[in-house]
């Protein structure tokens, strides 16, 4: 618990913050009276979120035991293939605060695998069958296509392995964001164990130090790229069973690789049949009553963040993520979306007003920091990253301070930058000051996570940045055999902007899988309106292994710059220290941990001596060079001449002249004096 402090320490970051002291001492307020509420006596947050253990199935000495949370339900029946699907054998008793039990006697009685639903009677006699709420393993039926949920008790429980695993809180994320059902080749729907054996080592050959596991949670719809979450407690099916992502998360700790949910608490699929929305009978069990409940925007249902009922949980949520399946931390979605009334829509959050105002959910605000507080109570070394673009102050700073708690946010405006540059900026006219503004545009004393793309930018109807560089030309001139100026423009622009974003953006770095090596095209999974085709919910790794193709020297890049980042620390190095801005010559250079990089964006101006103010006085020499032919260049830089740092004139200081050539990138470091 924070201690009650006379002045929020988050003031002290920000002079702009002084105006809002009020509402930043409320926020304080609130998280503290929540959290003594829901923890009384000096308790810990993570002793009340225990939802999982107490709700839904679980085996007893003698049988088995059921219990749900719907205080507005009138009846409740268990139902299933264990009793013929009969609707009035098994009746629930009421139970105090709206809760619901039933004991079944024999140990066998529930078999492992076996279907089960719950048969809510409405208060006006209506009665439905659900999937519970704290189901663990739903399953879709091949020829109706229905979900149900399954009794997930194998013979013999899972045995980890993983004991002397620990997430490393102070090492830079270097994330590899992956979706299981689209990570193999084949036009279909991936599995846990594919990944395991096909993609973690890759992924770790490829330097990256964290797995980001998006479309866990189950979902009905798998073209919503597992954002419309049905059941919150279920690992997806489609890919497997709980025992098969154990087993992955199990061999990615065995690798030294974390792991993150990518996790929605923002909001749940409308759906009834398959999901939470009127489980009890009424539209406000977990959601905002009336309006207010439906997303404007997704189609879909809004959380009361109030109620304790739902605090508990979503709480029981998180901590269930992290001890039934060891996940290292969360990538929490829709941040923004929570934190507004009006869900940040339309809104450019260029005035600090619209931080602190009557469109506050505030509420929202208390749930995020008592979920950054139990993740990291349950697992300390955990990360918490906020999907979060408002730019809302004290994100990534201490609760104690007045901040939220969380360890990083998505630096969300880079890839917007990127993509309104290509497409309206001639080359040899981009915007180098707004660049390097957007590079290090982050609220002081909070970490970013920079990234050029995610999944967000690749969906249908948008492009890979690749793709959109090189447009058809990437169908027939990415063979090595062959010269495509236009094709190598984008392949020396696609390893620029990468080194740029992952050097200067934050404290931490994301790809999406296939984007390392430049993936073609866009991301659109089976549904109706493409014929229900996987054609483009897959991802085409031979494009870069069958030693033909320009995109393997994109992903020999991406390795290299990984493993410079790593071997240096460059991301510790917290902001980068500006050397070169010149926007006529396209030029940037700064230095970070002794790395001097430079860049010269311009498409025909090769800088015979690019003149770099030193960072300290001595010999250097290049340790990367994009233009290297195993990257696609065409070895113009020689990484074994020494640049001397010499006397220049009183303005730009002492410093060292460099050849760099045109659209190149180059990584020097002091050497000792030859």
């Amino acid at each position: 618990m924070p201690y009650d402090q006379e002045r929020p320490r988050i003031l002290d970051t920000d002079q702009n913050l002084a105006a809002f002291e009020g509402d930043l001492r409320e926020r304080m307020r609130r998280y503290r009276e929540k959290y003594a509420r829901l923890a009384p006596e000096g308790g810990r947050i993570a002793d009340f979120a225990n939802g999982h253990h107490y709700y839904g199935f679980h085996k007893t000495r003698t049988g088995w035991v059921y219990r749900e949370w719907a205080p507005g339900a009138k009846e409740m029946h268990l139902v299933g293939d264990f009793n013929g699907w009969d609707r009035a054998s098994h009746p629930m008793r009421s139970l105090p605060g709206g809760n619901w039990e039933i004991e079944i006697p024999g140990i066998r009685t529930l078999a492992h695998g076996s279907r089960v639903k719950v048969a809510v009677t409405h208060q006006d006699g209506y009665t439905e069958d659900r999937i519970p709420l704290y189901a663990t393993y739903v399953v879709q039926d091949k020829e109706t296509q229905a979900f149900c949920s399954a009794i997930w008790n194998p013979p013999r429980p899972f045995k980890w392995t993983d004991a002397d695993f620990e997430p490393q809180k102070n090492v830079p994320p270097l994330i590899y964001e992956a979706h299981v059902g689209m990570a193999t080749e084949e036009e279909r729907v991936g599995t846990y164990l594919e990944f395991m054996r096909d993609m973690l080592p890759r992924i770790k050959r490829d330097g990256y130090n964290t797995v980001q596991l998006m479309a866990i949670m189950e979902h009905p719809y798998y073209a919503s790229f597992g954002y419309q979450v049905s059941n919150f407690f279920a690992a997806s099916s489609r890919y497997g069973t709980p025992d098969d992502l154990k087993a992955l998360i199990n061999e990615a700790h065995r690798l030294g690789l974390s792991v993150l949910l990518d996790l929605i608490h923002a909001h749940a699929v409308k759906n009834t049949v398959e999901g939470i929305n009127g489980f009890d009978g009424t539209d406000c069990q977990f959601f905002k009553s009336g309006p207010a409940g439906d997303h404007p925007a997704w189609n879909s249902k809004v959380f009361d963040y109030g109620k304790d009922g739902v605090v508990h949980m979503l709480l029981s949520n998180l901590k269930f993520w992290l001890e039934e399946y060891h996940f290292d931390g969360f990538r929490f979605d829709g941040v923004t979306s929570m934190l507004y009334l009006d869900h940040g829509l339309g809104s450019a959050f260029t005035d600090y007003r619209q931080y602190f105002s009557m469109n506050t959910d505030v509420e929202a605000a208390t749930y995020l920091q008592l979920a950054t507080a139990l993740t990291h109570e349950v697992k300390p070394g955990a990360l918490c990253v906020a999907e979060e673009m408002s730019g809302m102050p004290g994100m990534c700073l201490p609760i104690e301070d007045g901040g939220f708690g969380f360890d990083y946010r998505l630096s969300m405006g880079l890839p917007d930058f990127y993509i309104k540059t290509i497409k309206e900026k001639e080359d040899g006219h981009w915007d180098i000051g707004r660049l390097y503004y957007e590079l290090i545009s982050r609220r002081p004393g909070e970490k970013n996570i920079a990234y050029a793309e995610s999944h967000d930018q690749a969906l249908v109807g948008d492009k890979t940045i690749m793709f959109r560089l090189a447009d058809k030309e990437m169908y027939w001139g990415m063979n090595r055999g062959y010269d495509n100026l236009w094709v190598e423009r984008a392949v020396a622009l696609h390893k620029m902007i990468r080194l740029v974003t992952i050097a200067a953006g934050g404290e931490g770095y994301l790809n999406f899988m296939g984007n390392e090596f430049g993936h073609p095209e866009w991301i659109d999974f089976p549904r109706e309106g493409n014929g229900w085709s996987y054609a483009h919910a897959r991802r085409l790794w031979s494009l870069a292994e069958n030693g033909f193709l320009r995109y393997e020297l994109l992903g020999n890049f991406d390795k290299a710059m990984i493993e410079l980042i790593r071997r240096y620390g460059v991301l510790l190095g917290g902001m980068p220290r500006c050397l070169r801005q010149h926007e006529d010559e396209q030029l940037l250079a700064f230095e970070k941990m002794g790395c001097v990089f430079a860049f010269n964006f311009h498409p025909n101006n090769s800088q015979t001596a690019m003149f770099i103010p030193a960072p300290e006085l001595g010999d250097y020499k290049v340790i990367l060079s994009s233009d290297d032919k195993a990257f696609g260049g065409y070895e113009r830089v020689d990484k074994e001449v020494v640049y001397h740092t010499w006397a220049n004139d009183p303005q730009m200081g002492d410093g060292l002249e460099i050849y760099l050539p045109a659209r190149t990138a180059v990584v020097l470091r002091k050497v000792e004096r030859i």
